[in-house]
């Protein structure tokens, strides 16, 4: 049995699922109409039978006398050929019976047999025979053909072999129709993963069927997922290309400053120590900055925040490090920060020094466009309930979180494209930097169930703003 089951297992692997589909459906289908042929036959041979039977206990309830109709007995034929036995042998009459006497007629003449129904030949023909009490010490004994009943039976079965057969070569192009047109969107499905997987291009799409979003069903609904898995695995590459172009564009001036400075260093005996220092302090910053840009790229190129390391966080106190860290990198820019009542102790999941990084980055980006002198505003505000909540004081409070500075502001042209990466506008072009700093910064904050937006500041200057919710972020 076991060889039996691993040889079907290894059918069922080695065939398609289209062919494995059809051979189920067909088996089904079959399975119904030859067990509808059957249980037919079996009802048609117990009506036809019930039917004789029913002729014989009527002829009996009608029998009369002992006399035995010999002209009825010869045609075998309705009325039914019928005879009287006696219990006693000694009894008999002087002609020969024309029905078979055996000792279950005895007893059933003698009482100590219930009547009961026979199938014997006689005259060369089948015939059914009913034998029941007559009286005191007699049976009775009525015979009709069976033949015309058997042959019915026969006609029957041949009748319904032909339909089940009929059936199941029915059902087996039933079974074909059904794979054929169930499987026909898992075929676009896979064709069309197979010519991904050739072409290494995710823009291919499934044709879908017309129809209802909401009545469409379950093979539909997978081609529509997949269409969808699609369309995100096309911006990821798409993506990842663009970040890709824009890396090594951003990456071929420092490279070839730093080459051109290393070449020039290791002519050293031919340059002055003023030029020398130049040299050295160019390859320096060209060093740090390409370093700067890798690190941006491998934090860009991670989604997800590191799981061990959430705590609880005090934005306030992330706020007041950065401004603090801000103050000492920006001397000639004051910063100036406003804690708002309730934000203080308000408090959220998340990674602090990638919170550090967010206002950080928010922070340098305003200083860098701020003329020198004038402040970057920074504000904390809290709103809600100011419940405290399972995680910690304040945690049904939503924060937000304002970095106002007061240069030219963002014109309204770059305002859909300040958080794209390595977008600068024409007025940052001439300014330090790569282009990451507000890109990082947004995922940051979705990465802690945060959203930060851009706009223009009321009387001039660059407004974003940094929005927590009310409650517990979403998880990393």
């Amino acid at each position: 049995m076991s060889g039996v089951r691993r040889s079907g297992a290894r059918w069922r692997r080695r065939r398609p699922l289209r062919t494995r589909l059809a051979v189920a459906a067909s088996a089904a289908v079959a399975l119904v109409a030859v067990g509808v042929c059957a249980a037919a036959f079996f009802v048609i041979r117990y009506e036809l039978l019930h039917q004789l039977d029913l002729s014989l206990t009527q002829s009996a309830t009608r029998g009369e006398g002992p006399q035995i109709v010999a002209g009825e007995c010869r045609y075998l034929s309705a009325p039914a050929c019928a005879q009287i036995v006696p219990a006693d042998p000694a009894a008999d009459p002087d002609a020969a019976y024309p029905l078979p006497v055996s000792t279950p007629v005895r007893e059933v003449a003698a009482g100590k047999r219930a009547p009961y129904y026979s199938n014997v030949s006689r005259f060369g023909q089948p015939l059914r025979m009913l034998t029941t009490p007559f009286g005191d010490g007699r049976a009775l004994q009525v015979a009709l053909r069976a033949d015309p009943v058997e042959k019915g039976v026969r006609q029957a079965a041949v009748l319904l072999a032909a339909v089940g057969g009929a059936g199941v070569l029915l059902a087996g192009l039933l079974g074909h129709a059904v794979s054929r047109t169930g499987l026909a969107p898992v075929a676009r499905l896979t064709a069309t993963a197979e010519r991904i997987a050739a072409t290494r291009d995710p823009r291919h799409r499934i044709e879908l069927p017309p129809g209802p979003q909401g009545r469409q069903d379950e093979v539909t609904r997978l081609a529509a997922s997949f269409n969808t898995m699609l369309g995100e695995l096309e911006q990821s590459v798409s993506s990842q290309r663009r970040l890709v172009a824009d890396a090594s564009h951003e990456l071929r001036t420092p490279l070839t400053a730093l080459r051109t400075n290393a070449e020039l260093l290791a002519r050293g005996d031919r340059l002055t120590p003023e030029q020398r220092a130049r040299a050295s302090g160019a390859l320096g910053r060209g060093i740090r900055e390409v370093t700067g840009l890798v690190n941006d790229l491998i934090e860009l190129a991670r989604d997800e925040e590191p799981l061990p390391l959430l705590e609880e966080v005090r934005i306030a106190e992330v706020a007041e490090h950065t401004v603090a860290t801000a103050r000492t990198h920006w001397p000639r820019t004051p910063f100036l920060l406003e804690v708002g009542p309730g934000a203080a102790q308000t408090v959220r999941p998340g990674v602090p020094a990638r919170l550090a990084r967010l206002l950080t980055n928010l922070l340098d980006n305003a200083a860098k466009f701020s003329p020198p002198g004038t402040p970057v505003e920074v504000a904390l505000s809290a709103y809600g309930s100011g419940g405290t909540g399972a995680g910690g004081p304040g945690s049904e409070t939503g924060l937000e979180l304002t970095v106002r500075d007061h240069g030219p502001g963002i014109p309204a042209e770059d305002l859909p494209y300040v958080f794209d990466r390595f977008y600068r506008a024409e007025a940052a072009r001439a300014l330090p930097g790569s282009g990451l700093g507000l890109a990082m910064a947004r995922q940051i904050a979705r990465a802690h169930g945060a959203e930060l937006t851009a706009g223009a500041a009321p009387g001039g200057g660059a407004l974003f703003t940094l929005t927590f919710g009310p409650g517990r972020p979403h998880p990393l």
